[in-house]
């Protein structure tokens, strides 16, 4: 019987000492340490909702910027270009005026990931048939004029 209390006691002293590990607590008697982690965890939880704050008025600042978002990065050994493509507006044709850009310079898409609903989104990786002098600058400026003359005509099908 003894050893089973001792067992637990043991347990219990194990599992604080973790706890006070965790928490960066100083203190030394159990109920101290218990208080700490109180305290670390209320600290974790104004963490957390000041974190959501900071993501709500980003993704809000994402929604009232109307300028498309095009990030293009070089793949190792220039094999091609990883190329991320959002904009919260999307226009009848758009994926098509960027994949007839990646053709015109010669991209091959290897892999992609889009969606036209609400919003504009593009993850592609292309490759293959690069021109020697098509650069990351080169590929994001012709993705943007894409989706410029995209929205033109989209914006002069309005009118009509």
């Amino acid at each position: 019987m003894m050893s089973r209390e001792r067992k637990k006691a043991a347990a219990l002293q194990e599992k604080l000492k973790i706890l006070r590990s965790i928490t960066h607590s100083h203190a030394m008697n159990n109920t101290s340490i218990i208080m700490d982690a109180s305290e670390y965890i209320k600290e974790l939880k104004q963490k957390v909702l000041r974190l959501n704050q900071e993501i709500a008025c980003a993704q809000n600042a994402l929604r009232q910027n109307s300028y498309p978002t095009v990030t293009v990065e070089a793949l190792g050994g220039g094999h091609g270009f990883l190329i991320n493509v959002f904009s919260d507006k999307t226009c009848p044709g758009l994926l098509v005026s960027v994949l007839e850009a990646f053709d015109e310079m010669g991209l091959s898409v290897l892999q992609a990931t889009a969606s036209c609903a609400g919003s504009f989104r593009l993850e592609a990786v292309g490759g293959e048939n690069v021109a020697e002098n098509v650069d990351e600058h080169v590929v994001k400026q012709a993705v943007l004029q894409a989706i410029r003359s995209c929205s033109e005509s989209g914006s002069e099908h309005d009118e009509e």
